[in-house]
C-alpha cells in the first residue's frame, strides 16, 4: 500500500521548508504532493530544493482558490491508495505515515485520525528555524535575550537528529488554549474508546486526516463552498458512505502555530450556512452549541450544554424536549439556519 502526503501551503514557505524536512526523515517514505496556493513569498523555490529527497510532485495555482480546492487538486495529482492531508505549517513525527498505512491495512475503508499537537513558542516566528519574527512581533523578539530567541527555535537540524525534542515541546490540540485542548481531548476519547457513536465525523481534523484516494475522489472531496470545517463536512459524507472514524494511535503531527490567522467557527459563521444546506439535521445544528459549551460562549442553559460526545450523540436524536433553535440564539452571531433555503 502506497501512500501520498497532500499539503495545502499559502505563504508559509519557512514553515513549509521544515514540514518538508519532516516528511524526508519517515520510516515510510510517501510520495509528497505539495499545492502551493497562490503564495507570493519563496514557495516555489523551498519545493524545487527538495526535489532530490522526496517523490515529489509540485501543484500551483496562480492565486489562492481556498484550502478545500488546494487539497482536492492535491488529490486529483495524487497516485497513492490512501492520502494524508496536512498542512504547510505542520510537522510529521517520523513515524507518522508508517502508522497511517498500517492502520488503513488493517481497516480499508478508515477514516483516519492522527494525534494532533502544537508548537506554541513558534506563534510570532516568521521562520522558526532563524527566529525571524513575524511584522509586527520585532519588538517583542528584541526585548529577549539570546538564550530565549534560541529557545524559539524549530531547526532542520532537530527534525533530523533530535525528534524526541521536538515532541516534549509539544502540547496537545491543534491551537494553545483551553477549549482547543478540552475539544481535542473529547475528540481523542471518542474515537479511542467510542468507535460506535454516530458522531464520529465530528471528530475529523483538518491536518492529519488520512483516507483512501478512491474514497476521496469518490465523493467529490472538499466541498469548495467550505474553508472552515470543511473536513467535518467530507467525513459526514464518508462515514455516510461506509467509511468509519478511527484514531490512529502514534501519527502525530505538530502544527508551527501562529498568532494571528486562527479563524474561528463560532465567530465566522458562513461555512454552517452551506454545511446545513448539506445536510439539514439537528446533528450539524449542535456543532455550535457543542464548542460553545465547551468555550462558555454565550448563556447556554446547563440542561443544553454538551461536553461530551456522548451527550452530542444523545441530543441529536431530537427526543431531548430541548428547543435547541433557541439555544442556538443566546450563541452571538450564529444564524437561523431554518430559514436557508
Amino acid at each position: 500500500m502506497e501512500c501520498s502526503v497532500v499539503i495545502r501551503s499559502l505563504n508559509e514557505a519557512d514553515r513549509l521548508r521544515l514540514t518538508l524536512t519532516s516528511i524526508a526523515c519517515q520510516t515510510r517514505a510517501p510520495e509528497v504532493v505539495v499545492v502551493d496556493d497562490g503564495s507570493t513569498d519563496h514557495t516555489a523555490q523551498v519545493v524545487e530544493a527538495f526535489r532530490d529527497r522526496l517523490r515529489l510532485t509540485a501543484v500551483r495555482h496562480t492565486s489562492p482558490q481556498g484550502r478545500s480546492a488546494a487539497a482536492n487538486a492535491g488529490a486529483r495529482a495524487a497516485r497513492g491508495d490512501i492520502l494524508i492531508v496536512l498542512d504547510g505549517d505542520t510537522l510529521m513525527h517520523p513515524a507518522c505515515v508508517e502508522r497511517h498505512i498500517a492502520a488503513h491495512q488493517a481497516n480499508p475503508s478508515l477514516l483516519g485520525r492522527g494525534e494532533t499537537r502544537h508548537i506554541r513558542s513558534t506563534r510570532f516566528l516568521r521562520d522558526p528555524e532563524s527566529a525571524t519574527p513575524r511584522a509586527g512581533e520585532e519588538a517583542r523578539l528584541e526585548a529577549m535575550s539570546p538564550a530565549e530567541r534560541e529557545k524559539l527555535k524549530v531547526t532542520r537540524r532537530q527534525i533530523e537528529e533530535d525528534f524526541a525534542g521536538i515532541d516534549r515541546r509539544a502540547t496537545p490540540g491543534i491551537y494553545p488554549g483551553i477549549g482547543p485542548r478540552a475539544l481535542y481531548e473529547l475528540e481523542i476519547d471518542a474515537l479511542a474508546n467510542h468507535p460506535d457513536c454516530t458522531m464520529l465525523w465530528a471528530a475529523a481534523s483538518g491536518s492529519n486526516f488520512s483516507v483512501a484516494r478512491e474514497a476521496f475522489l469518490a465523493s467529490g472531496g472538499y466541498d469548495a463552498e467550505i474553508d472552515i470545517n470543511e473536513h467535518r463536512e467530507l467525513a459526514l459524507r464518508l462515514c455516510e458512505a461506509g467509511g468509519r472514524m478511527g484514531l490512529v494511535e502514534g501519527a502525530k503531527t505538530y502544527h508551527l502555530t501562529h498568532r494571528s490567522g486562527w479563524r474561528d467557527p463560532l465567530a465566522e459563521t458562513g461555512w454552517e450556512a452551506v454545511f446545513y444546506r448539506r445536510h439539514p439535521s439537528l446533528a450539524v445544528k449542535l456543532l455550535c452549541v457543542f464548542w460553545a459549551s465547551l468555550s462558555k460562549t454565550g448563556e447556554i442553559p446547563a440542561k443544553a450544554r454538551i461536553t461530551s460526545f456522548a451527550e452530542l450523540e444523545r441530543f441529536a436524536r431530537g427526543d431531548s424536549g430541548i428547543d435547541f433553535d433557541a439555544v442556538r440564539r443566546l450563541i452571538p452571531g450564529l444564524p437561523e439556519l431554518d430559514a436557508i433555503q
